[in-house]
């Protein structure tokens, strides 16, 4: 659950990302909580283990099978700092590519929402791009009704760079911006 009562309304606010390793990633598909929370080191939410977000666990999982250098990529909780409140989860949609391109992906807990949250985690994904030598270019790709994730990428000089037809998602905005 999200206490906001210790984080000052001006102030923005700042995450680091926890990774979840595969062992992390199964525990959360078996609702083992618990175990999940041991493993990482920090208070996981029930949103976790909820219908919402199992679906990413599975994906992630067999992402991680067919390449295991993706792990290092793909699954992280997203934890305030200083207060360490876990307020979703962040990576990317895998390792660079043949053209050092990553994608974003990151998505808040309901329960904190409209906080600032998502803004914090592009700012962090965005400074862990420019620190790896093979990402050249970040991209995101965003549905053009997906208002909230529109507006979070705004001021973080993205281009818009045409669109893409998702299996899953539909159709999708593409921007992407250089790395560093």
């Amino acid at each position: 659950m999200c206490d906001h009562s210790a984080m000052p309304s001006t102030l923005a606010p700042s995450v680091r990302f926890v990774p979840l390793s595969p062992v992390v990633l199964q525990a959360l598909l078996d609702g083992e909580l618990a175990a999940a929370r041991v493993a990482t080191g920090v208070q996981l939410t029930d949103w976790f283990i909820s219908d919402d977000i199992t679906w990413l666990w599975r994906m992630r999982l067999d992402q991680i099978a067919a390449d295991p250098g993706a792990a290092d990529w793909v699954a992280c909780a997203a934890v305030t700092v200083p207060e360490g409140t876990v307020v979703g989860v962040g990576g990317f949609h895998g390792p660079p590519d043949s053209a050092g391109m990553v994608e974003l992906s990151y998505g808040v807990d309901p329960a904190c929402r409209r906080r600032g949250y998502a803004r914090a985690m592009v700012r962090e994904l965005l400074r862990r791009a420019a620190t790896e030598p093979d990402v050249s270019t970040v991209r995101a790709s965003i549905s053009p009704e997906n208002a909230a994730s529109l507006a979070t990428i705004v001021g973080f000089g993205f281009d818009h760079v045409g669109e893409q037809w998702d299996e899953e998602d539909g159709t999708e905005l593409l921007f992407e911006r250089p790395a560093s």
